[in-house]
């Protein structure tokens, strides 16, 4: 049977039960700044720091194979999802869900799939689901309040983000997504006490700080913007954004040379992960910089 030592419980008939929430999805870009709140959820097993755009695999019709059970099929979307396979993903949950229609987690799991595919409907379709059949799902609240944000249903997103933080207060992201949700709404005060405590309970995690320096930027905080994406730097040292953004802020210090430094190195960095559109965007930058244009 499947295995993984990420969010493990196991029921009385030994079904692995594998909560996958790993999001990581970047909104770029407004004006000069790289304004997009970027959020991320780590899977302890198999999360990367910078995973490739998924590719949606050619649909596989599942195996007629009448011997496998709910079960089987579950743990072949497991299989599937980790494999980046999420359509077969989605076909093997299908097919669990038709011999186990009150299982929360293949719900959620197909959700999980739909979700990086940016099927957002269909994402939330799925955690509602898994919601009513498990109402203390905070994951399920969580991951559906990120859907709802892509959809610039904001105010569903933070009704979703503060239910997963009731229901799970020590998850970080949470805060994150929330925060991105009242940033959009230009409620900035109120996004950094979001991030601010998602700082508290992951003083590691670079998104934090990065969404913290937007909203500190959007409020005209330029040197605390600057130090929010210097912490972002040390925590992440290949995140191009924050050198793109602390870039143009310190040149709003009046920081010239270090501002163009930050920009070279976020188009050096956008070209080595094969974001050719962003790294030209740098470069541009720093052609204005230089003709005083911005």
């Amino acid at each position: 049977m499947k295995t993984n030592n990420k969010i493990l419980i196991i029921l009385p008939n030994f079904k692995t039960m594998i909560k996958l929430k790993k999001i990581y999805i970047t909104l770029l870009i407004g004006g000069c700044f790289s304004f997009g709140n970027i959020a991320l959820n780590l899977a302890e097993s198999f999360a990367q720091d910078n995973p490739e755009t998924p590719q949606e695999n050619v649909l596989e019709e599942p195996e007629e194979t009448p011997s496998l059970t709910a079960i089987d099929w579950y743990n072949k979307g497991v299989d599937e999802i980790e494999a980046r396979n999420y359509q077969g993903a989605i076909a093997a949950f299908s097919e669990s869900i038709k011999l186990d229609p009150t299982d929360a987690d293949a719900y959620y799991n197909r959700g999980y799939s739909y979700l990086v595919l940016e099927k957002f409907e269909e994402s939330i379709e799925d955690y509602d689901q898994a919601i009513e059949l498990k109402s203390d799902f905070a994951y399920a609240y969580g991951n559906r309040c990120y859907a709802y944000y892509q959809l610039k249903n904001h105010e569903q997103a933070i009704t979703d983000c503060s239910k997963a933080i009731e229901l799970e207060s020590k998850y970080g992201d949470f805060y994150i997504y929330r925060g991105n949700a009242k940033d959009d709404l230009e409620m900035h005060e109120a996004a950094i006490l979001d991030y601010n405590q998602a700082i508290i309970i992951s003083p590691n995690n670079p998104k934090a700080y990065y969404n913290r320096a937007l909203a500190y930027n959007r409020l005209g905080k330029s040197l605390q913007a600057v130090e929010d994406y210097s912490k972002a730097i040390q925590f992440n040292t290949n995140f191009a954004d924050a050198y793109h953004n602390r870039g143009v802020t310190r040149f709003k210090l009046e920081e010239k040379e270090k501002a163009i430094a930050d920009l070279r190195k976020a188009a050096q960095l956008f070209r080595q992960q094969g974001n050719t559109d962003h790294a030209e965007k740098s470069l541009n930058t720093i052609k204005q910089l230089e003709k005083g244009e911005i």
